[in-house]
């Protein structure tokens, strides 16, 4: 009696953790960078002389958004991203991603620039030591330069109204503001 018990409290075992791994959303890939210090940079901008480095960013919460022109989802979530940079006053910055700058920029005249500054990498060192999986993905970082959310994906209404609009009123009020 017993052969036959193993082998279905097996077969039920297995059942219940692949219905329970259909319910996670594949967008939530834990980061080790969480809680951590973010990783420096110093790159050149887009569409402005001189280079633009990380510790300049202290002292504010700001936004990292990795795109490419080359990703299509980036455009999915251009409107989304905009309206939260703007309707938060929120420092972004734009890690072009592994791209043509000349690219890049055509892309930004016409889909336009919610990016408070645009930091090319085009060979992906600086999304390598951010953890970067691919485009797009967006980090909050606080006034201590700590990562405090990522998102894996294109932005959505979702993300910004449960997690980052939350996360940035508890920053801001951290901070006394």
């Amino acid at each position: 009696m017993l052969k036959y018990f193993v082998p279905l409290g097996g077969f039920l075992l297995l059942v219940a953790l692949l219905a329970a791994g259909l319910k996670l959303d594949p967008r939530e890939v834990p980061s080790p960078f969480i809680g951590r210090q973010a990783p420096a940079f110093e790159a050149n901008q887009l569409e402005a002389a001189g280079m633009l480095a990380s510790t300049s960013l202290k002292g504010d919460v700001w936004l990292l958004n990795v795109w490419a022109s080359w990703c299509g989802e980036c455009q999915r979530e251009h409107a989304v991203l905009t309206e939260l940079i703007k309707g938060q006053n929120l420092k972004a910055v734009g890690l072009n991603y592994k791209d043509v700058s000349a690219d890049a920029k055509r892309w930004i005249a016409q889909f336009g620039n919610p990016f408070t500054q645009i930091i090319t990498d085009p060979q992906g060192k600086i999304g390598l030591e951010w953890g970067v999986y691919g485009t797009p993905e967006t980090f909050i970082i606080d006034q201590q330069g700590i990562i405090r959310y990522k998102h894996i994906g294109p932005m959505n209404q979702k993300a910004v109204t449960e997690k980052i609009l939350p996360l940035l009123a508890e920053l801001r009020k951290e901070a006394g503001q």
